[in-house]
């Protein structure tokens, strides 16, 4: 239960000393009295260390808030873009999906994680200069190695092996400006070893406003999950040793967590809840709140921004709740009648696209039911004001202002009203909330930047890599995440290789279901594009992405439709995208890196 709360505008003053520019590399440090007081006080490093907790995303924001610019940025369905599960409206496709990517001139993928890394060094350099006790050096440096850890694994996911910068740099370090990538080997081990030295040395905190709103031993323990089961299965699944190394070190890392946290009972609410404090479930979050401190991610979910769909092979994913497979399961009423597609699902679905309805719209925020036989039980209206209220989701959907969507699914060919559109049939909905000032973009639902649900399933996908997953470990991690979508429990000894006649051959069907939880848990978190690269298995996204079953009369002709039938699955871009290319993997460095530094080399295929 931890959040990040609104940076005080006095701490903006503090971080003048790291202004810096896009070549990070070339700026000379400020050895200044202004430095040198910034790090000799615990009071004074805390609020230096304030800018550190932007690197992570969190809801989209507007450009600038208070006069800072963020850099949480809700990129997380943009990631997802470029995987199987989530697709982004447009008419060509996602340019890596259909190998149109191109080495870049310059990226922010790489420099602001360098740049952050500067700032992140000024601290690790000048806190051992301070009169601090040893205790509280101690504490400062392992948050900022905690912070630096983080960037040099955003830089790992995306390029491999890069150059570790481990100190302040001057124009006179060439040792440092000029200096080749390091191995793959060398950046995971100092991540690996820069984490557990900061796990056993940071402090909780102590002052009462800072209580659980800043990184402690907990927030480490979640990153060492995430990046041991990330650089743990990248190594086995890309043909690297060690890998066991990084697995146990997930697994330790995520067994540290397992009494101190708990699974939230409301899926909906930890992406939709004005104030996730008491959240048992959130280790770490991000807090918006009414009084400036906004995002505008329920907004863009609710105005014609909102250019996000779930693909047909998402929807599929999701368990009947007995819990088979739509594919064997007698409770799956068929995906051809829109009203019966979600009955008897896991209700995580309801959360994440809006279920069919159409209303009588009576002016512009009034409505009434219309009472069609398909949906004469209002099964949908009733499921809703079961499992959400008026802040959250509810039926009919409308835009920020309140003005009523009178159908869904709502087709942007198709559409009567100018917001809350979908592209496929199945528009994301995971982040569509009613907390907001009533002034556009200015909305107030905390961010989750670590939680449990993640923790438990890296645990268990750890385990299972090991060789030590069993039905004990499923009670533990999967069996804890189905009852909040009310589905029957995992049992290891049913999962067989025809419990899903769709699973990838290639992967023992007990861990095809444990990655189908996490596709399912995660969905929309920004998670499964990463999840397929350190797999090996981006060729699950090279596929045509399709939306709802449709009949085209229905939509007015306007939707197309697979193989330009009368009726089946919306196919919004024609075609089918090429095979991923192996090189895909990592990708390019960008030009101006390689000119300022000859040292330099390309990823492998890139050119």
């Amino acid at each position: 239960m931890k959040n990040i709360y609104k940076i005080p505008a006095i701490t903006i003053l503090l971080l003048s000393i790291v202004a810096c520019n896009d070549d990070f590399l070339e700026q000379k440090p400020q050895t200044s009295l202004s430095e040198l007081n910034t790090f000799n006080t615990n009071t004074s490093i805390e609020a230096y260390s304030f800018q550190f907790y932007e690197t992570f995303p969190a809801h989209f924001e507007p450009a600038e808030i208070g006069g800072v610019k963020r850099n949480g940025s809700g990129i997380a369905l943009d990631d997802e873009d470029q995987a199987d599960l989530i697709e982004k409206a447009t008419l060509v496709g996602n340019n890596w999906l259909w190998n149109r990517v191109t080495v870049p001139s310059s990226s922010g993928y790489w420099s602001q994680p360098y740049k952050n890394i500067r700032a992140i060094n000024l601290l690790l350099d000048n806190v051992p200069k301070s009169n601090l006790s040893q205790i509280d050096k101690d504490h400062w440096r392992s948050v900022g190695l905690f912070f630096k850890a983080y960037e040099y694994f955003q830089l790992l996911k995306l390029y491999g092996g890069i150059p570790l910068v481990e100190k302040t740099v001057t124009d006179v370090d060439t040792d440092v400006l000029y200096a080749p990538r390091n191995s793959r080997d060398e950046v995971a081990s100092t991540i690996l070893k820069d984490l557990l030295w900061a796990e056993s040395h940071i402090k909780a905190p102590t002052n009462a406003y800072l209580k659980n709103k800043v990184v402690d031993a907990n927030v480490v323990n979640a990153l060492l999950s995430q990046f041991g089961l990330f650089e743990g299965t990248w190594r086995k699944y890309h043909g690297l040793s060690d890998q066991d190394t990084y697995l146990k070190a997930s697994v330790v890392a995520s067994e540290k967590l397992l009494p101190l946290f708990s699974i939230h009972p409301n899926f909906d609410e930890l992406h939709n809840s004005e104030n996730l404090a008491g959240n048992k479930e959130m280790i770490l979050y991000k807090e918006y709140n009414e009084l400036g401190n906004w995002s505008k991610m329920s907004t863009t979910f609710r105005t014609a921004d909102a250019v996000w769909d779930i693909t047909r092979k998402g929807v599929d994913l999701f368990l009947c709740k007995d819990g088979k497979t739509r594919w064997n399961s007698p409770m799956f009423l068929g995906d051809q009648d829109q009203y019966k597609e979600f009955r008897n699902r896991d209700i995580r679905l309801l959360f994440m696209t809006p279920a069919p309805y159409k209303v009588n719209a009576i002016g512009t925020t009034e409505w009434s039911m219309i009472g069609l036989p398909s949906d004469a039980s209002n099964f949908y209206f009733n499921e809703y004001l079961r499992i959400s209220d008026s802040k959250h989701k509810t039926l009919p959907e409308s835009n920020w202002k309140g003005l009523v969507l009178p159908k869904s699914p709502h087709f942007d060919q198709n559409s009567s009203k100018p917001f809350n559109r979908t592209f496929s049939g199945y528009r994301v909905w995971r982040h569509y909330n009613q907390l907001n000032t009533g002034i556009q973009a200015a909305d107030y639902a905390d961010a989750p930047i670590f939680r449990m649900g993640e923790v438990l399933l890296n645990y268990a996908e750890a385990k299972f890599e090991l060789g030590q997953f069993t039905q004990a470990i499923a009670d533990v991690t999967i069996n804890k995440l189905r009852p909040r979508g009310e589905v029957a429990n995992m049992v290891v000894a049913s999962i067989n290789a025809d419990f899903d006649p769709t699973r990838d051959p290639s992967v023992a069907p007990v861990l095809w279901e444990i990655r189908r939880e996490r596709a399912i848990e995660l969905m929309a978190e920004g998670f499964r594009r990463e999840d397929l690269r350190r797999w090996k298995k981006m060729d699950y996204a090279a596929k045509t992405k399709l939306g709802r079953w449709i009949k085209a009369s229905d939509q007015a002709n306007k939707v197309p439709i697979q193989g330009g039938a009368a009726q089946g699955y919306v196919q919004r871009v024609p075609g089918t995208p090429p095979s991923f290319p192996d090189h895909y993997y990592l990708w390019p460095i960008p030009t101006d890196q390689l000119v300022l530094n000859p040292k330099l080399i390309q990823n492998p295929g890139w050119k």
